[in-house]
């Protein structure tokens, strides 16, 4: 993933109100300083032989599915340091230890992942109606700044959606202020998960740009069996 988030280009006339005059924040934010948006994260429970197939090899499926746990629980760390109105779980399969408090937990419905993204965002915008902001379960490297960046021009009303663009062209986010399950439905996915860790040496790049991470930590433990299969794999 990328560090930078895209607020697309539907920006409305004359949002940014008139020079000179300072924006006035809305009530809600000088109330309670949370940004009047939601979160959903949309993964998989870290089962062996459900998660991360394609770390294995070199990876056991034991190994892999405590390297997801990991990945998720980063993520789900920073979605819960994030000060937003809500903050949901969109699973397939049942939660576990790894779930952190203040998240409600949806179940998945669809088929391929165009189906899975568009229902969660309808489940979460139906049950309250706020901007949305997605992400995968595969995203150690994000950070409440980054989700609060992307929420922000959704509240503000400033555009329409915003994008966390991935390096091999698909995203890592999505977050839209309106929610209409057209924009999604058909869009062909390459990936059958939201993804950013599907080898061995992907998962040591992403361990090596997030050294105080659960991602990281795991990755060090498992590390001398990996660096003989990588050097195997080249």
């Amino acid at each position: 993933m990328t560090a930078d988030v895209y607020t697309g280009r539907h920006r409305r006339e004359g949002a940014l109100g008139k020079p000179g005059v300072p924006a006035q924040a809305p009530a809600w934010s000088k109330a309670s300083r949370l940004l009047a948006a939601q979160i959903v994260v949309i993964a998989k429970e870290p089962y062996p032989g459900r998660v991360k197939t394609r770390l294995t090899p070199p990876f056991t499926p034991v190994a892999a599915a405590e390297l997801a746990a990991a990945s998720l629980s980063d993520t789900l760390a920073a979605v819960a340091e994030t000060t937003v109105a809500r903050r949901v779980l969109a699973l397939e399969g049942r939660p576990g230890r790894w779930l952190p408090r203040g998240f409600d937990v949806i179940g998945q419905r669809g088929a391929g992942l165009d189906e899975r993204i568009a229902w969660a965002l309808v489940d979460a915008r139906v049950t309250l109606p706020l901007p949305v902001v997605l992400i995968g379960m595969d995203t150690p490297q994000v950070t409440p700044e980054l989700l609060a960046a992307a929420a922000r021009p959704l509240v503000d009303k400033t555009t329409d959606a915003t994008f966390g663009l991935a390096e091999d062209g698909g995203f890592w986010l999505l977050g839209l202020r309106e929610v209409d399950p057209r924009l999604i439905l058909g869009v062909p996915m390459s990936q059958p998960e939201l993804t950013d860790v599907d080898t061995a040496r992907e998962a040591e790049r992403v361990a090596a740009v997030t050294p105080g991470s659960r991602f990281a930590a795991c990755m060090a433990r498992l590390r001398d069996p990996s660096e003989r299969a990588i050097a195997a794999f080249q």
